[in-house]
């Protein structure tokens, strides 16, 4: 039994996360989190826990694997935080992009089974988009943020991750992605580097995916969330059901805004955190939005006296 002393935030990582042996430790010390690899390799037909535990790399990076692996990576993480710590209940829930389906599915909006699949549906359709509409990204960093929507429209590609104050993602062709480089260079960024991904995702190029993912949603149940949670393309708390289901298919072609997700939460009262997943790309990310946040991870079981040490709560 867990008593909360003050109310906790849950973040939940996208895409980029994912690292060879992620989860591994979960699965061999924690028998919820091993019911959950073993669910999903269930569902998928295929052992999606070997590729997180042994790679290759290449393998566990690519789109159609990555964002399956690190969303169930996410969730057993939060079994195995559920499993040593008890009831658990956060006062809110938000995800980077992928992640969106982590928050979702820990809000008890979404069911496991039902996020594993349009996860799924998700992937496949933005490797088959990339395809169709090629394209990449790249991260702008010192300069801010009016300055890289000025340079996105100078270059013809657009916004795709609002992640800092300082830290942009633009997204289009490759043309216009090599022109906005130079572009920001010029205007003052401190650093504009192309990213290695799969395609221009959160842009235009992606409407194909958006599409079919949409098509999916239609027959997925999402209920209220059991707290607040922030979605990516408005920033602003939801809970109906309807409207979630809709802003989940136009994340695929929308801007993903952290930063105002980020002073969404501030704006709920809440500024503790634990980022359940593999990588600690949030926390930076959220300190640097937010410098009073206090965030820990929990992607591994050596996490577990950290996040205790925190004092976010108590055991009774």
């Amino acid at each position: 039994m867990v008593n909360q002393m003050q109310k906790i935030g849950f973040l939940f990582p996208g895409q980029g996360a994912q690292s060879v042996g992620m989860g591994k430790d979960l699965f061999e010390q924690s028998a919820a989190a091993r019911a959950v690899y073993e669910k999903a390799d269930t569902a998928l037909g295929y052992s999606l826990s070997k590729i997180c535990f042994e790679g290759p790399e290449p393998e566990l990076t690519r789109t159609l694997y990555a964002q399956a692996a690190i969303f169930v990576t996410s969730m057993a993480a939060l079994a195995a935080l559920h499993e040593k710590l008890g009831d658990l209940r956060p006062a809110l829930t938000a995800g980077l992009s992928l992640g969106e389906f982590s928050a979702l599915a820990a809000a008890k909006a979404i069911s496991f089974e039902d996020a594993l699949e349009l996860i799924r549906v998700r992937a496949e359709a933005m490797e088959a988009a990339a395809q169709q509409n090629p394209g990449t990204m790249a991260s702008v960093m010192g300069l801010d943020i009016e300055g890289c929507k000025t340079t996105a429209l100078e270059a013809g590609c657009e916004i795709a991750n609002l992640n800092t104050p300082e830290q942009t993602v633009l997204s289009g062709t490759k043309e216009s992605i090599e022109k906005a480089c130079k572009i920001a260079e010029a205007k003052g960024a401190k650093r504009a580097i192309p990213l290695k991904v799969g395609g221009a995702f959160h842009s235009s190029l992606m409407k194909p995916a958006q599409d079919r993912l949409e098509a999916a949603l239609k027959n997925t149940e999402i209920r209220e969330p059991a707290c607040v949670f922030i979605p990516n393309v408005t920033a602003q708390k939801v809970s109906e059901p309807a409207v979630i289901r809709d802003l989940l298919a136009k994340q695929l072609t929308s801007s993903v805004q952290w930063v105002g997700t980020m002073a969404a939460a501030k704006a709920e009262g809440i500024v503790s955190f634990i980022e359940i997943g593999p990588g600690k790309v949030l926390k930076g990310l959220a300190r640097k939005c937010q410098p009073e946040f206090q965030v820990s991870n929990f992607g591994a079981i050596a996490d577990l006296s950290a996040i205790e040490a925190l004092n976010l709560i108590r055991k009774s």
